[in-house]
């Protein structure tokens, strides 16, 4: 095999391993589990005795995110069961307060975490379907170390109760007793810079309701919708210069449904997405509008949100701290026919940095009056003699021959084929080195 072959079997074996080695390892890469963090949920048994729901085996989820930020704070769901069944007829309207108990360990606070979430009968019967169908405490962390949450009590062993009040008579109490969970052990929070939330901490629950004073069927109580929000800022700011940023929102299922009320406009609905801001002067709460492509009908689902850009104005250098407001849907922004209100605590920030920017407005550039000058106009007339004749003139240089124009029409070509000879001759060498080399090899 030539010299040369050699080179190409060598080569050609290298890339084919090369190729093999890339391919492996995105197989690998592929194959591995993913390390992001999730939510944990514990399910919790209760057996429930007296008042309007005794019953045995009613069963509450909870859930809390895997990590917490250190001081920071982290959401603690409360899943109520889907229905709950009555030992008698309830009257419609009936006030049914579910009450969930936890215990907080690992120096977490508070140390008793409790939620009350109270809602009515909507019509008379024994089923009763909790609405919103979940509620959410605050716990707040330690520096360090881990944050347990495991069954709490009421009433010494009671960790869950149910009161039922009609709308005239005497409230009846449903008391439950903790009888196991899964895991046994609870939830345990790992507390860690970046912690807080797992990869739902961006994920705000907010309340949905109709303006008060508004009877809505599809609104009997408040809702209590989970909606991922992330805000984009921009790459680069100036002081006194709009911000934009990008607000998009993504409603989970883990949450409430988002239902359309009665009121809901026939065309040109939208919704209005406010955030809170902090730092560089930056005004307190900003809000931009987005419109619904698709249309929705009253008591129908809203299953996705327009992406919203939201302009923020900063009036100094330093860092702005951005944080998911309230949400308003409608026409108007003042006059809603839904209101979604977000939590005050326990929300994602998402920052950006402000630069040097004017002090002041620029102002508006002052246009230039220019006054035309007269034009002078200057006509002349050339009278153009053709020569007698038409026959031309030959260059005859001193003492020489009639040579004609040949020394005033440029390189003689001559001079074109000596450079063509030379070239040719240049390429005919190259070519016998090449063949010379290529026997050798």
């Amino acid at each position: 095999m030539s010299q040369v072959g050699r080179r190409l079997a060598h080569t050609t074996a290298l890339g084919l391993a090369s190729t093999l080695v890339l391919f492996v390892c995105s197989v690998l890469a592929l194959s591995s589990p993913a390390q992001a963090a999730a939510d944990k949920t514990m399910e919790v048994t209760y057996d429930c005795t007296g008042g309007s729901f005794a019953a045995t085996g009613v069963k509450v989820t909870i859930t809390a995110p895997d990590t917490i930020a250190p001081n920071g704070t982290a959401p603690i769901k409360w899943a109520w069961p889907t229905t709950l069944t009555a030992t008698s007829t309830l009257a419609t309207g009936t006030s049914i307060a579910l009450e969930g108990t936890l215990t907080v360990g690992g120096g977490g606070t508070p140390a008793t975490l409790t939620k009350t979430q109270t809602s009515n009968m909507t019509a008379g019967g024994t089923a009763f379907t909790p609405s919103p169908a979940t509620a959410e405490a605050t716990v707040t962390a330690p520096a360090s170390g881990t944050v347990t949450i495991t069954p709490g009590t009421v009433n010494t062993t009671k960790g869950f109760k149910i009161t039922a009040t009609p709308t005239s008579g005497q409230a009846s109490v449903t008391e439950c007793t903790y009888k196991s969970a899964t895991p046994a052990t609870g939830l345990s929070m790992t507390v860690q810079a970046g912690g807080g939330g797992g990869t739902n901490d961006d994920v705000v629950a907010y309340v949905c309701d109709v303006p008060t004073g508004t009877t809505d069927t599809n609104y009997p109580t408040e809702a209590e919708v989970d909606i991922k929000v992330v805000l984009t800022p921009p790459t680069s700011a100036s002081a006194n210069a709009d911000a934009s940023i990008t607000w998009t929102g993504t409603i989970q299922t883990t949450g409430d449904p988002l239902v359309a009320p009665a009121a809901w406009p026939t065309t040109g609905g939208k919704v209005f997405a406010t955030i809170k801001a902090t730092g560089a002067g930056a005004p307190a709460t900003a809000t931009g509008e987005g419109s619904f492509t698709t249309t929705i009908t009253p008591g129908a689902d809203i299953t996705t949100l327009p992406s919203i850009t939201i302009k923020v104005k900063p009036t100094t250098t330093g860092t702005v701290s951005l944080t998911a407001g309230d949400l308003a849907f409608g026409t108007s922004a003042t006059s809603p026919v839904l209101k979604c209100t977000a939590p005050t605590t326990g929300l994602k920030a998402y920052t950006f940095t402000v630069g040097n920017g004017s002090t002041s407005p620029s102002p508006s550039p002052t246009p230039t009056t220019t006054t035309p000058r007269p034009t002078t106009t200057r006509t002349s007339t050339v009278t153009i003699t053709p020569t007698s004749s038409t026959t031309r003139k030959s260059t005859t240089p001193k003492a020489g021959a009639d040579t004609g124009a040949g020394g005033t029409m440029g390189p003689d070509g001559r001079m074109f084929i000596l450079t063509g000879t030379v070239l040719v001759g240049a390429a005919a060498a190259g070519g016998l080195m090449m063949r010379r080399r290529s026997i050798k090899g």
